[in-house]
C-alpha cells in the first residue's frame, strides 16, 4: 500500500478522498494555488504545497503537479473528477514519472473520452447504442451529413462534442435551421472547452431518463456492479439531484447492471468508473457514455451499498483485488444528493461569490455532507460554485424525501445566495414527490421559481449577522 497520496484537486472531492486515505494510514499532501491559500482542503490535508500564483491555470499544469509529488514524495495522485481525472496526458504522464495514477490506464480514457470511439467499442460489443453519426466534417460536407441524418432519423437530435463532458458542447435540434446553427455553437463551445472542435449527432429521445451503473473493476479481471443511480434532474445537461437506486422493474435494473459490466468489459476498464444510459419511454435502455472517474454523486451509492468507492480505488491502485464479490454486495433503502452551489436561482444561476457570514448545517440520521467551506471564508470567483454535497439516506422514498426536507429547512448559508431556497421549492413539489421526473424536469417545472422569495433568508440573517456585530450580541436572543 502506498505510503503517501498527493490529490491533484481541490475543494469537497479533495477532502473527500484524504478522509479515506488516511483510514488506510496513508499520509496526503494537498495542492494550492496562491489565489486559493484559504481552502478547506489544504487544512484538512497532512502537508501542502503550492503550485503557483494561479488562478486555475496551475491546477491544470501536469508538469507542475508532478513536480510537488515528487518534492513531497508522494507515490501516487488521485485527480478526483473535473480538473485532470479525464486527461490521459495525465496518466500517461504520472505512469511516465513513476507514478501511481489512481483511475483507469490512459488509452481507456483516451478511448471513453472520445464518445464516438466509445460508441464504436459498444456496438461491437452488442450493446445498444442510440443512432447516430460519424465525426462531422468541417464545413459544408458536415453540414450535408446532418441534413442526411436528420432525414433519416427525424427530429429532435442531438449535436455533441466528441470530446464533451460536463454538459457542455451539447445543443437539441429540433429543426434544419437550429440544427445547422447549433453545430456552428457547439463545435466553438466545444474547442473553448476541450480544445477540440469535433461533434457528431445523436437522435434525440423524448423525455429521457438518465440511468447511471457504478462499476468497479481491478487488474485481476474481477468486474463488479454497485447498482444504479437516477441522474434524470438536470440544468442545461449538468445534473442537480441524484438519487440511489434508479427505481426500476427488478429485470430491468439486472438488464442495465449487466449490461454495465459487460461494457467495461470491453472497455478493459480498470478502477472505478461509471456507465451511463437513457432510458425511452417504453424502458428500452441506450448506451451514452463511461465516465472514467470518480463521479459527484457517488455518495449515494455508498449509502445504499456501505462500500467506500474512494477506498476501493485506492487499493486497486495499488494492485489489491476489489475487496469483495458481487454477491456480497446488498442494496438497502434509498439515497438522495443535492449539488449546493454558491448561485442565484432567480438570477439564472448566475454565480455569487462573497464572503458565507453564517454556516448552520443540518445533522441527524442518515444526512452526510461532503463540503468544503467554513463560517468567514471567502467564496473566490475562480472555481467551480460547489459548496457542499448534502446526502440523504431513508429506509423507503417517503422516508429520504422527508429528511431530505428537514435537513434543508435546516441548513442556512448566509452572505451569499445559494440554491438551497430552490431544493425547498423541488422537494415539495408533488411531481418529485411521486417520482415523475425525466431530464424534462428543470424545464417543465420553472414556475418552481416564482415561488423563491424577492428578499431570500440568507439575506435577511445576514442582515441579523450585521445586527449582532453592530451590538455585540443578539438582540433577538432569549434571555
Amino acid at each position: 500500500m502506498f505510503k503517501k497520496l498527493l490529490v491533484a484537486n481541490r475543494g469537497e472531492i479533495a477532502i473527500r478522498i484524504m478522509r479515506s486515505a488516511q483510514e488506510l494510514g496513508i499520509k496526503t499532501v494537498a495542492i494550492f494555488e496562491e489565489t486559493d491559500k484559504t481552502a478547506l482542503h489544504i487544512m484538512r490535508a497532512d502537508e501542502a504545497i503550492c503550485i503557483g500564483s494561479g488562478p486555475r491555470k496551475d491546477y491544470l499544469n501536469i508538469d507542475r503537479i508532478i513536480q510537488a509529488a515528487r518534492a513531497t514524495g508522494a507515490e501516487a495522485i488521485h485527480p478526483g473528477y473535473g480538473f485532470l481525472a479525464e486527461n490521459p496526458n495525465f496518466s500517461k504522464e504520472c505512469t511516465t514519472a513513476g507514478l501511481t495514477f489512481i483511475g483507469p490506464p490512459s488509452q481507456v480514457i483516451l478511448d471513453m473520452g472520445s464518445k464516438v470511439i466509445a460508441r464504436d467499442i459498444m456496438r461491437r460489443a452488442g450493446i445498444p447504442v442510440i443512432a447516430g453519426t460519424r465525426i462531422l466534417p468541417p464545413g459544408e460536407e458536415g453540414e450535408h451529413e446532418a441534413v442526411e441524418f436528420a432525414k433519416e432519423c427525424d427530429f429532435p437530435i442531438m449535436i455533441k462534442a466528441v470530446a464533451g463532458g460536463g454538459g457542455r458542447g451539447i445543443r437539441t435540434a429540433y429543426g434544419m435551421t437550429e440544427l445547422i446553427r447549433g453545430i456552428k455553437t457547439a463545435r466553438s463551445e466545444a474547442q473553448m472547452a476541450f480544445g477540440n472542435d469535433d461533434v457528431y449527432l445523436e437522435q434525440g429521445l423524448v423525455r429521457p431518463r438518465h440511468v447511471e451503473v457504478q462499476v468497479l473493476a481491478d487488474e485481476h479481471g474481477n468486474v463488479i456492479h454497485l447498482g444504479t443511480r437516477n441522474c434524470s434532474i438536470q440544468r442545461r445537461h449538468q445534473k442537480m439531484i441524484e438519487i440511489a437506486p434508479a427505481f426500476l422493474p427488478a429485470p430491468l435494473l439486472d438488464a442495465i447492471c449487466d449490461t454495465a459490466v459487460r461494457a467495461a468489459r470491453a472497455s478493459n476498464y480498470v478502477n472505478a468508473g461509471t456507465v451511463e444510459f437513457l432510458l425511452d419511454q417504453d424502458d428500452r435502455f441506450y448506451f451514452l457514455e463511461v465516465n472514467t472517474r470518480l463521479q459527484v454523486e457517488h455518495t449515494v451509492t455508498e449509502m445504499i451499498t456501505g462500500v467506500d468507492i474512494v477506498r476501493e480505488q485506492i487499493r486497486i491502485a495499488a494492485g489489491e483485488h476489489i475487496s469483495f464479490r458481487q454477491d456480497e454486495i446488498s442494496f438497502r433503502g434509498t439515497s438522495i444528493e443535492l449539488r449546493i452551489t454558491a448561485e442565484d436561482p432567480k438570477g439564472n444561476f448566475t454565480p455569487s461569490p462573497g464572503v458565507i457570514q453564517i454556516y448552520q448545517t443540518p445533522g441527524g440520521h442518515g444526512t452526510r455532507l461532503d463540503g468544503a467551506v467554513y463560517q468567514g471564508y471567502e467564496i473566490p470567483r475562480y472555481y467551480d460554485s460547489m459548496l457542499v454535497k448534502l446526502t440523504v439516506y431513508g429506509f423507503t422514498w417517503r422516508e429520504a424525501v422527508d429528511r431530505l426536507r428537514r435537513s434543508l429547512d435546516g441548513f442556512v448559508i448566509a452572505g451569499v445566495k445559494t440554491t438551497i431556497p430552490y431544493y425547498k421549492q423541488i422537494v415539495q413539489d408533488p411531481d418529485f414527490i411521486e417520482q415523475r421526473f425525466d431530464t424534462s424536469f428543470i424545464e417543465t417545472h420553472q414556475h418552481l421559481l416564482d415561488y423563491l422569495e424577492d428578499v431570500p433568508e440568507v439575506e435577511k440573517l445576514a442582515s441579523l449577522v450585521a445586527e449582532i456585530n453592530a451590538y455585540g450580541y443578539n438582540p433577538y436572543a432569549e434571555a
